[in-house]
Order: structure tokens, then sequence, then C-alpha cells
């Protein structure tokens, strides 16, 4: 019982200790410290997943055939068409390191339109809360740019077509997810999967390490969390 109690007030004095700090910042400087620290992670990003072989060579975020489909391309990988199977999924790859910089300005622009009683919410969240929050009010819009570069991208790829074809019949039977239904449609998904991740792992660095912000002000709000 003892541990316990010794337990919540610990928690408690955790509690008073956050909000005293944050207490200590302007409601300006909170919200203006965590703008720097979301454009810095958005830009860097962007610059990583962007570059020749952002994805491709990242096996964390690297786009490949999905569900039934992945399964097939290792069956033609295994009847001698694996080349044509490599050409798709490099043209995915490549795909979205051409249409990820195109994310920039909305992530930036959602950045700015960010209010108080968002910052507020954001800084007292989990670690990913900032993220969550581009994520939410960005996704749709980026998503609408990626789709015309990925599309213009794949078509080069002959196999990109036999990909809609089945993945079309695929969907309709439920054996794939609509949003995966086109080759544009699931290279878009997974380049907003992977940015958003990118994202998260920045505003991560940011929250363990504030000395790692780019600004005197992303630093002093994130040295006070």
């Amino acid at each position: 019982m003892l541990r316990l109690s010794t337990l919540v007030a610990g928690l408690a004095l955790s509690a008073s200790a956050f909000a005293l700090s944050l207490a200590n910042l302007t409601q300006q400087d909170a919200s203006g410290g965590l703008k720097d620290a979301l454009i810095q992670g958005a830009q860097v990003a962007v610059k990583q997943l962007g570059a020749p072989g952002g994805f491709s060579d990242d096996p964390a975020v690297r786009i490949e055939l999905p569900g039934n489909l992945g399964k097939a391309a290792k069956t033609m990988k295994l009847m001698g068409m694996g080349s044509q199977v490599e050409a798709l999924e490099l043209s995915m790859n490549r795909a979205a390191e051409a249409a990820v910089p195109e994310a920039q300005a909305l992530l930036v622009d959602a950045v700015k339109k960010m209010t108080v009683e968002d910052a507020k919410g954001i800084l007292g969240g989990p670690q990913d809360s900032a993220t969550q929050y581009l994520d939410r009010s960005s996704r749709e819009q980026i998503r609408a740019r990626f789709l015309p570069i990925v599309k213009q991208a794949t078509d080069r790829v002959g196999l990109a077509q036999q990909y809609n074809a089945f993945a079309g019949q695929a969907a309709n039977f439920g054996m794939l997810e609509a949003k995966n239904a086109s080759i544009e449609g699931y290279v878009a998904e997974q380049a907003l999967d992977g940015l958003f991740a990118m994202i998260a792992q920045q505003e991560a660095s940011i929250r363990q390490n504030p000395a790692g912000a780019a600004t005197s002000l992303a630093k002093k709000v994130f040295g006070a969390l």
C-alpha cells in the first residue's frame, strides 16, 4: 500500500512539475517553439525521402507490392519474370521519391494554421502527437498532390497496367483494400505512411534531445517538457 501511495504521489509531483514548466512559457512561445520544431521535422523528412534512394534504399519505408500481389510477385520471380517485378517496384519507389517534395509547402501551411489550443494539446500529448496533428490536417491535400506525379511515373512501366487490372478484380472480391486498387493510389498511400513515420521519428528525437532543435525557441519549449 505504501508503494502504491508513493507511486501516486510521484506521478502527481511529475504532473505538477510538467504543468509548472509549461506555465513558465508564454502561450506564444510554446506555440512558436512547437511550430519551429515541426517545420524542422517536416523539412528533414522530406529531404531524406525525396532524395534518390530515399524510399528504395530504406527497408523501413521501401514500397513493395501488397498482399496477394506480393505473393504473386514472388511466383513471377520464380518463373523468370523477376526483372519485370523489380522494374515495377523500383518505379513505385522512384515515384514516391519524386512526389514527396510536393508535401513540404502543405506541411508548413498546416503548421502555420495551428492554434494555441492545438499546441497545448500536442505539447502535453504522446511522443507523436504533433505528427498525428499533421496527419489529420494535411494528409488528404498531400495525397491529391501525390497522385498525378505517381501516376505519371508508374504509367511508364508496362506491368503497372497489369497491376491495375489484377488489383481492381482483387478489390472487388475483398482480397485487397479499395485504396490499393490502383497502383497510383497504393503508392501514394505508402508514400504518405513513410513520410509521417519519418516525421514521427524527427518529433521523438527533438522531444528526447531538445538541444537538437534548430531554433533557440524550440530548444526552450521542448527543454521544459
